[in-house]
């Protein structure tokens, strides 16, 4: 927070005008930074002559300062200066902490500044010895700290606000064939926008004309550029290529997927995970015992017969070194890094929770289509007789397949234009409902269909290939025969085909310790084919949408803490049944409200990366808590002055000096996790 307007510097909740509050983030966060620089240098240079004056330092030094009239209020007038201007940020913020009931780190400054201060008004005008030199120091070394610190995070939140300056400032709108460069909040949905050569996708939408590789890396984690063609759909900020393209506007402003990206961010950053939740009760009690130390401090010196001056000096070393603002910034902090790193790699994060429950899993249940399988057929096999090649098999199909917009007869054309197949137009084409089509190719009556296909016609399949049907349909893989004069001539075998990626990830999981569990709606030699192919460990089939999240329930059982990976839609009841909930390829709709965790790419090796954040972010929140917290164990007898018999006294500007210290190292041990790789 802002000390000076109380503004959130690590981000936090809201839904809208991201860019311009990140912006706005920015300038406060820079203009606090420079302002307590600024103070920090004026308070110095006027704490010079307060500490010239100072007894201890003559007596330790053996040098005089020249007195004059009114020389002995020199020191309080300066010390005075040094509380107003450079103490009052702190007495400002405070006051804020008070009435948000939430008395925290400027408390404990703001109190101990002001009893210093009161203390020392009072020891000059009644000749007691005063703590100004201690006051003014303490002062410019908090002052310092806070400028250091402000820094540590400013720098640690740099990423995230990168995210919000992708999108370019104007977009070339096409209208009647002339271009015209107009302001990015111009634009509207269903604009025809020219992106030339290495500029910037400036809304969510479809190419309708040109070819190019567009890098993506920067939203969806993907390091190496995405072939984009006509139809192909294009995200806002992303960096085009080589090849000037033409889009279709289809997303602005809030609806983009840019904005989805920083909207779920901040919803992760706004929420708290279990750890900064215990922080944040620390940081309370802390403050608690701070207060309530310093009491019995001043009363235990008082007690023992020391000087008030001594005393009060004790009890201001006892609050400064206790201001829990390390504890405060120890998991808000990382879990601030964490969730850029994560939105950066590919995935985002909706609820710290989520994340923080990735590390504990030990069984993720996969959704099998579009999640272990690309959701689209493809063609596993063709097989030919009488003399007839692959290829001419495919060019038959794909001549009356050309002609459907079934999947499966989109599947064979693609796969005849992959192999450079070119066929013949069809003619006469009739659909044969559940069964197939039939037409005429080069004066033939063709047939192009399934097994209910051949039992109508009465077809025999080939000796040839015989074999190799039973087998495809073992694997529960689709067959499509081809047949011409009243002969079978080939088959063609399609399945839903499994990403590569799928096999890397379920090995990735395995060595991590978790077991990978399929759960499809397909049959038994379906399922058993695809979870042999891929390696998993199980499988469940004929599951129905509204059986899985029994499913996770019957895992859970087990004693599994299950991570459930799914489209997000109707996966939804076990998405949220599950320990953990993750939505695979979002694409542009990042609005998904079953999962804690989003997967921008249809990638499943996300899912290793996501558990190993979990633990590293874990990792440093421990780290963290431990040393914010740790050190008082020491630092507050120590500042009470537990060692004083022994004459080792900790003036409350060194505990100003190790307080700072404290809240640094935990903003430099957070900002390490930006640095590690997934």
């Amino acid at each position: 927070m802002c000390p000076e307007c109380g503004m959130n510097l690590v981000p936090a909740g809201g839904t809208s005008g991201h860019a311009h509050r990140h912006e706005e983030q920015d300038k406060h966060a820079g203009h606090s930074t420079a302002m307590f620089l600024r103070k920090f240098w004026v308070s110095t240079v006027l704490s010079i002559p307060v500490i010239l004056y100072s007894s201890i330092l003559q007596t330790l030094f053996g040098f005089t300062v020249p007195a004059f009239p009114g020389s002995a209020y020199v020191p309080l007038l300066l010390g005075s200066a040094v509380y107003f201007y450079g103490g009052w940020v702190f007495i400002a913020s405070a006051w804020r902490e008070i009435k948000a009931r939430v008395p925290g780190m400027m408390t404990l400054i703001a109190i101990a500044i002001t009893t210093a201060y009161l203390w020392s008004v009072y020891a000059v005008f009644f000749g007691k010895e005063p703590l100004l030199w201690e006051l003014t120091t303490l002062i410019v070394i908090m002052l310092l700290g806070h400028w250091i610190e402000m820094r540590a995070v400013s720098g640690a939140q740099g990423a995230l606000r990168e995210l919000s300056k992708l999108l370019p400032d104007t977009a070339e709108v096409i209208e009647n064939g002339v271009t015209r460069v107009v302001p990015l909040s111009n634009l509207k949905e269903g604009d025809t926008v020219l992106v030339k050569p290495g500029g910037k996708v400036p809304a969510d939408g479809s190419i309708i004309e040109g070819e190019s590789d567009v890098d993506e890396s920067m939203v969806t984690g993907e390091s190496k550029p995405v072939d984009k063609h006509s139809g192909s759909p294009v995200i806002a900020g992303t960096i085009n290529g080589d090849g000037a393209l033409k889009i279709k506007v289809a997303n602005i402003g809030e609806k983009t997927f840019l904005a989805g990206v920083m909207r779920l961010v901040a919803e992760a950053q706004a929420s708290k995970s279990k750890l900064q939740i215990l922080s944040d009760k620390a940081a309370f009690l802390l403050t608690v015992v701070a207060v309530g130390g310093g009491v019995v401090t001043f009363g235990t010196w008082l007690i023992l017969g020391a000087d008030v001056a001594f005393a009060v000096a004790r009890v201001v070393a006892v609050l400064v070194i206790a201001c829990p603002h390390a504890l405060g910034l120890a998991v808000p902090l990382v879990a601030s890094i964490s969730t850029t790193k994560a939105a950066k790699n590919g995935f985002l994060v909706k609820q710290r929770l989520a994340l923080e429950a990735a590390r504990s899993i030990d069984t993720v249940l996969f959704d099998k289509t579009g999640t272990l399988t690309k959701g689209a057929f493809g063609v596993m096999g063709v097989w030919n007789a009488n003399g007839f090649s692959e290829n001419d098999i495919l060019a038959l199909a794909a001549s009356l397949d050309a002609l459907s917009a079934h999947p499966i007869a989109k599947a064979v054309v693609a796969e005849a234009k992959v192999r450079n197949v070119h066929y013949a137009e069809a003619n006469a084409h009739m659909a044969l409902k559940g069964r197939g089509a039939k037409a005429v190719v080069d004066g033939k009556e063709t047939l192009v269909g399934g097994p209910a296909l051949l039992e109508e016609t009465k077809l025999a399949i080939p000796a040839e290939f015989s074999r190799h049907v039973r087998e495809a349909g073992a694997k529960g893989e689709t067959i499509v025969f081809v047949a011409q004069g009243g002969a079978v001539l080939g088959a063609i075998a399609l399945a839903d085909v499994v990403r590569e990626e799928s096999k890397e990830a379920v090995r990735e999981l395995k060595a991590m310790g978790i077991r990978s569990v399929m759960i499809t709606g397909d049959s038994e030699d379906v399922a058993k084919a695809v979870a042999a192919e891929i390696g998993l460990d199980e499988y469940f089939a004929r599951v129905l949408p509204d059986q899985k999240s029994a499913k996770v329930k019957e895992l859970q059982t087990k004693g599994c803490k299950v991570a459930m990976v799914g489209d997000g839609i109707n996966d939804a009841p076990a998405l949220t049944q599950a320990d953990l909930g993750i939505a695979i390829g979002a694409g542009t709709n990042v609005a998904i409200e079953s999962a804690g965790i989003i997967l921008v790419r249809d990638d499943p090796r996300d899912i290793a990366k996501i558990v190993r954040l979990s633990k590293m972010t874990y990792s440093k929140m421990i780290q963290n808590l431990w040393w914010a917290a740790g050190y008082n164990i020491f630092a507050i007898p120590l500042a009470a002055g537990v060692l004083a018999p022994w004459g080792i006294f900790l003036q409350p500007a060194f505990a100003a000096v190790l307080m700072s210290a404290s809240t640094v190292i935990v903003s430099i041990n957070a900002a390490l996790l930006g640095r590690r790789t997934l």
